[in-house]
């Protein structure tokens, strides 16, 4: 069981970014997935969660309006859209997977090993 994020880099502001989420070993369907995100000196927060067995999806407000998530069932992997990117999104980002749609990274059972993301002129 394992979970792959990467496509993560450096952009500059306004740019755009799309981080991807690959499952091996189970199936996403049965999922939620979250996006959490931590820059230097900062506790881990999340991003942007949903629930791939109905569709649910929360954002944080720092992220609405900028970032969407899709997904390819052929291809078993969640992608995370981010636009108009800003200085502040600056962290590693960390796709996760557990049993429930939650902001509590606590409550993901799997990991990715985390993508650098870097918003930088």
């Amino acid at each position: 069981v394992q979970l792959q994020a990467s496509g993560g880099g450096l952009v500059q502001p306004g740019g755009s970014l799309r981080l991807s989420c690959a499952a091996s070993g189970f199936t996403l369907d049965d999922y939620a997935i979250g996006w959490f995100r931590q820059a230097p000196g900062k506790e881990r927060e999340g991003v942007l969660c949903i629930s791939l067995s109905d569709g649910s999806t929360s954002y944080a407000d720092s992220v609405k309006g900028r970032f969407t998530i899709s997904r390819d069932n052929a291809k078993n992997t969640v992608y995370l859209q981010m636009n108009s990117l800003k200085s502040e999104d600056t962290a590693v980002y960390y796709c996760a997977a557990g049993e429930g749609l939650s902001w509590s990274p606590w409550e993901y059972d799997y990991w990715g090993q985390g993508t650098l993301v870097t918003v930088s002129s």
